[in-house]
């Protein structure tokens, strides 16, 4: 059973003592793709992901309660809740839906935070903070960082963090960026090895490729996608300036 198959057991659960009617009307699920500035605004940089079209964030809203989740594979949807609990999760598009809409849940009924991404001067921000952040919790540790997120990626080089850091986007494959190379996401096992701890992009829970890093290694989530998996597994996770 994976990762994602588990927590649409233990949302069912949350349904039923809810007593939610999965197909009752007021329980549909919409979820679209947001435009750039929507989802990031008008940030300091221009070579995050969400501005050159690379990544697509998915927004779920739940009664009250709103969820993202960043994905390859955007597009619409609209159903009731039951349909979201039971839809085969065999592509990016349809698991970004799911924890896109698991993030909405867990929102509604506060038991998550920070489901919704910073914006405009906040991953600046956000990043900032990371270095002093891994140095009180891990010291000075070796990095395997998944996921290009530039700002991050530059505050813990210029902190002399000894770092790794890969990409699935073939631009950035290979390239000096944020001042250090960037690898494919092949490696990541291997860098993960190396590694005394590992940063990495909830994307990973939705593209499916977590299953890859080893066992017992200590992964740091980041970002807004891992929200509501962080809490309900108690996953470590980190989002400083989420909404």
């Amino acid at each position: 059973m994976t990762l994602l198959d588990e927590a649409r057991s233990r949302l069912i659960d949350i349904s039923s003592v809810q007593g939610w009617n999965e197909n009752e009307k007021i329980f549909v699920v919409s979820t679209r793709a947001l435009t750039p500035e929507e989802a990031i605004g008008k940030p300091d940089r221009d070579d995050y992901p969400l501005l050159n079209g690379k990544e697509v964030m998915m927004e779920s809203r739940f009664r009250d309660g709103i969820g993202q989740a960043f994905t390859d594979q955007p597009g619409r949807f609209e159903g009731t809740l039951g349909e979201v609990l039971h839809m085969p999760l065999n592509n990016n598009f349809r698991r970004a839906i799911f924890v896109a809409t698991l993030n909405a849940i867990m929102r509604s009924l506060k038991k998550a935070e920070a489901t919704i991404h910073c914006k405009d001067k906040e991953p600046a921000l956000c990043a900032q903070k990371l270095p002093q952040y891994i140095s009180e919790h891990y010291g000075k540790p070796k990095i395997a960082f998944i996921g290009f997120q530039p700002a991050m990626i530059q505050a813990l080089t210029e902190a002399g963090f000894d770092l790794r850091a890969t990409d699935l986007n073939p631009d950035n494959i290979g390239q000096i960026r944020c001042g250090t190379r960037i690898y494919d996401a092949a490696l990541n096992v291997e860098h993960a090895r190396w590694a005394d701890i590992v940063l990495s992009t909830g994307t990973v829970l939705v593209n499916d490729t977590y299953r890859e890093l080893p066992q017992g290694q200590p992964v740091i989530y980041y970002g807004v996608t891992v929200a509501g998996l962080a809490q309900m597994f108690d996953l470590p996770r980190i989002c400083f300036c989420g909404q």
